[in-house]
């Protein structure tokens, strides 16, 4: 049964690429819509804060297009990793807590990103 189930790995990298997009693109608007209020709120200026979320949402379309998804994955990750650094070690959130979204959430993003560098997006996609 598991190797029928293989001949849909294509599909579930589109599915994976696209949960991946949609989260990202939700989280880049507001970072490029309110890049100053959003900095005051991050501790960091609001230029690295739009470079942030562009960041995010070119990547995002690279991963719903199939367009260079690897370097898409790469620059996510990355984010991700800076993410999980400033929970850490800058603002001190958990790893999980009931009252704000620790790291957890982020670390599975950098696994699936790093999951699609490794491996590929699959052969969906505008190639």
């Amino acid at each position: 049964m598991i190797l029928e189930l293989s001949q849909y790995s294509d599909i579930t990298f589109l599915i994976l690429r696209l949960a991946i997009a949609a989260i990202f693109i939700y989280h880049a608007l507001p970072k490029l819509k309110n890049a100053s209020g959003m900095s005051q709120m991050m501790g960091m200026p609001a230029g690295m804060i739009f470079m942030l979320g562009m960041v995010e949402s070119i990547s995002s379309l690279g991963m719903i297009s199939g367009v260079y998804i690897q370097i898409a994955a790469f620059l996510l990750a990355m984010v991700m990793v800076g993410t999980i650094y400033f929970k850490m070690v800058k603002w001190h959130v958990p790893f999980g807590a009931m009252d704000k979204t620790g790291w957890e959430f982020d670390l599975i993003l950098l696994a699936a990103n790093i999951f699609i560098l490794v491996n590929g997006g699959g052969a969906i996609g505008i190639q």
